[in-house]
């Protein structure tokens, strides 16, 4: 590659177009701190915000307040932080796209049956991004996320998206090349990559001809894919699906001969789905049968804009001028998408329609529309207005990332100060929990216990609340030959080893949705734990609240800590429920 340093400099951006008279200014900005957030990863100090957007400071800090009182900015300390609930704009758009509810699940199959990763991406501008992935977790491995952007010359899907370019499409992408040539503004990309915009004109002959096209070593040495596009059932390219693999596992060749009859398989099996779907399918939530809670433990409701209206003007009457009310109206706006009936989702949602969801008037609504369509987060046609992938710029991505460790982090040390104790999340580990986060209180006398410690979970109180959920379905005598095999081992005088004894202690567990040890596992020792549940209703971890027996009795740590441990569980869950919509949430 030529010396950067030796070219010559390269053209200025062409300047944006100026806002539109009825856009809200507000809402300009405030989507540009969210997207300077984005774009440095998650977190960034106020300072730098400042001139990342070159707004005041004082517009900064009320933009900033008014995200945290919207839950979707923390701030910690001097820096400000991208919080789960951001995911909602971005699943949003997700939702109103189709493609991750309605081919994601041939994707997960297909990655499953190959053990390799799969994704799903769609065309936006000169670019292409991705909206569903099913990873394989190898040392070599997919390092894109949900919402990441590459350049359309770098790999095979977008081959396949510029078949259809027109010349001012064309047009636009040498320009962009010209303006960006070590690909500043796609921070996914490896600025190496830029050599494969100079075969991008012969791979789109290429897969005009084929119908599929290939990425070898484009983007990364080693790194080599086959994708071929989805079509609807007009006929229309929506997205791409593509596999990718490693030099180290397979090469080009031998994977164009295995895996590209099964490629074409998958896409037919997508696209009859996108045909056949039944109107009202997709409401936002996934199918009925496919997502079921267990009996008293209800699978929670989406979120409404409309109540997040009515707590936009409570904050309003609460903070006065420190609240944004039109930042926080325009992004009601934009999450709406999510929340509307999806019948009308394809082709396009009304303003009607969206001011029924938020129950904003409907000249706030329009006002919204045009300043987000004026930004390049909507669409509209004939009336009908849709999200475009750009709304994935605000924050999906560095989301996408989050562990259920990280979710539970914030709410963790929010208890802690609450109630002055130890509090930690734990998962099962075979017959042991593991520690994946925790927050200690700071006292003389405490609890010194590390992230990955185990002990066995039939003397814990957080191994209980997840034995419970693991082997509630299980006839009573299968679930105490379980539980004799290890058999338990006395830590205490006070552990409670005998099968059945344990058996009852977790239907308890079950019924009372909580479990509360004390001397099991060290004397003197009592911990309290509940369930943390994600959106199929399924136990995924358990969080507690530890301490010496001497500063309460039983039945105070009931009463003082129960409920606050319930707040924090239930926002774990609310950020994982957000989280988790469209991207897999490791546990570890």
């Amino acid at each position: 590659m030529n010396d950067p340093a030796a070219a010559p400099a390269a053209p200025a951006a062409p300047a944006a177009p100026a806002a539109p008279r009825e856009a809200v200014g507000p809402l300009i900005r405030g989507l540009s701190v969210l997207r300077a957030l984005a774009g440095a990863g998650g977190r960034l100090s106020v300072g730098d915000l400042v001139r990342a957007t070159a707004l005041a400071r004082s517009t900064v800090d009320r933009t900033l307040s008014t995200l945290e009182r919207l839950d979707h900015v923390r701030l910690e300390g001097k820096s400000a932080v991208l919080a789960p609930r951001s995911a909602e704009l971005g699943n949003a758009y997700l939702s109103a796209c189709r493609l991750p509810d309605v081919c994601g699940p041939a994707a997960d199959r297909l990655a499953d049956e190959l053990d390799e990763s799969v994704s799903l991406a769609v065309p936006d501008r000169d670019g292409i991004r991705f909206v569903h992935q099913s990873t394989r977790r190898r040392t070599m491995s997919l390092a894109f996320r949900i919402g990441d952007r590459l350049p359309a010359e770098c790999g095979a899907v977008g081959a396949l998206l510029a078949v259809d370019w027109t010349e001012a499409e064309w047009d636009a992408w040498e320009a962009r090349r010209r303006r960006d040539p070590l690909y500043d503004g796609f921070p996914a990309v490896p600025a190496e990559a830029a050599r494969a915009g100079e075969s991008f004109r012969q791979r789109v002959d290429a897969a005009r001809r084929l119908g599929w096209s290939e990425d070898d070593q484009l983007i990364e040495p080693g790194l080599v894919a086959l994708a071929m596009p989805v079509r609807d059932g007009a006929g229309r390219p929506v997205g791409v699906v593509s596999v990718v693999s490693h030099t180290s596992r397979r090469e080009l060749a031998s994977m164009r001969q295995a895996l590209l009859p099964r490629l074409r398989e998958t896409v037919a099996e997508m696209e009859a789905a996108l045909e056949g779907e039944p109107e009202g399918a997709l409401d936002g939530e996934p199918a009925a049968e496919t997502r079921r809670a267990p009996v008293g433990h209800p699978r929670p409701p989406a979120s409404a804009p409309s109540a997040d209206s009515e707590r936009a003007r409570e904050s309003k009457r609460e903070m006065g001028p420190g609240f944004v009310e039109s930042l926080a109206r325009g992004l009601a706006v934009l999450a709406a998408f999510g929340q509307v009936p999806a019948g009308d989702r394809a082709t396009g949602v009304p303003l009607s329609a969206l001011a029924q969801t938020t129950g904003l008037a409907r000249a706030t609504v329009r006002r919204a529309l045009i300043t987000l369509d004026h930004l390049g987060y909507v669409a509209s046609d004939d009336g009908l207005f849709r999200p475009l992938p750009r709304v994935l710029d605000l924050g999906f991505a560095p989301l996408s990332g989050l562990t259920l460790p990280l979710l539970a982090q914030p709410h963790l040390v929010t208890l802690v100060k609450r109630v002055q104790e130890s509090a930690s999340m734990s998962v099962l580990a075979g017959d042991d929990i593991q520690y994946v986060a925790r927050v200690a209180t700071e006292r003389i006398m405490s609890v010194d216990i590390t992230v990955g410690t185990r002990f066995p979970a039939y003397a814990t109180s957080m191994g209980r609340v997840l034995l419970a959920d693991l082997l509630a379905g299980l006839p009573p005598d299968e679930r105490v030959e379980r539980l004799r095999t290890p058999a338990p081992a006395a830590l205490t005088p006070y552990t409670v080893t005998s099968a059945q004894r344990l058996s009852a202690l977790l239907d308890q567990a079950g019924r009372d949705g909580y479990a509360l040890v004390e001397g099991e596992l060290e004397e003197g020792l009592r911990s309290l734990a509940v369930p943390v549940r994600d959106r199929d209703g399924r136990v995924v971890a358990a969080v507690n609240v530890s301490m010496p027996v001497g500063r309460r009795t039983a039945e105070e740590s009931l009463a003082d800590l129960l409920p606050p441990l319930r707040e924090a569980a239930a926002g774990i869950e609310g950020d994982l429920w957000v989280a988790g919509r469209h991207t897999h949430i490791r546990t570890v």
